[in-house]
């Protein structure tokens, strides 16, 4: 009994804190980002998308500000033509974006959400894995998406593709290189490798980013912007 209550803890963890939680913000993030670029780049961005009332005989749509854009979005993706090309490797070219997405997903794993629950008298932690190398297992893991650029490039049969995958490889991991260096500095503060630990700790003590409130390290901080943005593509 205790393993199936244990496992069905784990199911609701998973599909709670990834496909309720996690995915959700994709699109929403996505939103903001255009946003922002598109303030950046004096442009006025996604502000269309609502509301169709003239369908329904109104003189004007309800746009609310685009934020039905997300939504769009999604349908989109969810009905758009699935194009395989006849000269591909096509096994590799449906197992590209499945290295890309996966890992990413994977990684959440580790992430806590939140403080403990009490459920029926005991205490369950909101992550999904609780491992004692939380940051070792996100680097481990997101670094497989490289795997996943690779093959983009070498299932499309042609020579220029595979060497702008080989390019794109290349430049992930020297980004991961300075992404690990720049954790280096927190482990050494909390001196803990538990994503849980050092979230409650910083709960406890303050942020690192923070300077003048107990321990910093703002320049971890520092070091992380650049590669995180342009391994991110931004």
């Amino acid at each position: 009994m205790d393993l199936l209550v244990n496992i069905l803890i784990i199911l609701i963890k998973v599909v709670g804190l990834t496909f309720v939680v996690v995915l959700p913000l994709v699109p929403i993030s996505v939103y903001f980002e255009r946003r922002f670029s598109a303030v950046i780049q004096d442009r006025v961005g996604p502000n269309r998308v609502g509301v169709p009332l003239t369908l329904l005989g109104a003189k004007k749509d309800f746009s609310f500000f685009g934020l039905i854009q997300p939504m769009a979005d999604g349908l989109k993706l969810f009905l758009k033509e699935d194009f395989t090309p006849d000269h591909v490797r096509k096994a590799f070219y449906w197992l590209a974006p499945v290295l890309t997405v996966v890992p990413s997903l994977v990684t959440v794993c580790v992430v806590p959400f939140g403080s403990d629950i009490t459920v029926a008298g005991k205490a369950y932690k909101l992550v999904i894995a609780d491992l004692d190398v939380g940051p070792l297992f996100v680097f481990a893991v997101s670094s497989l998406a490289v795997y996943g650029i690779t093959l983009a490039g070498w299932s499309s049969n042609s020579k220029f593709p595979f060497i702008g995958g080989v390019r794109s490889t290349a430049q992930m991991i020297s980004y991961e290189i300075a992404l690990g260096l720049s954790v280096v500095p927190v482990l050494m503060n909390y001196g803990s490798l538990n994503l849980s630990n050092i979230v409650q700790q910083q709960a406890d003590n303050g942020w690192l980013l923070l300077p003048l409130w107990g321990k910093s390290a703002p320049w971890a901080m520092a070091a992380t912007i650049p590669p995180g943005s342009s391994g991110s593509r931004r």
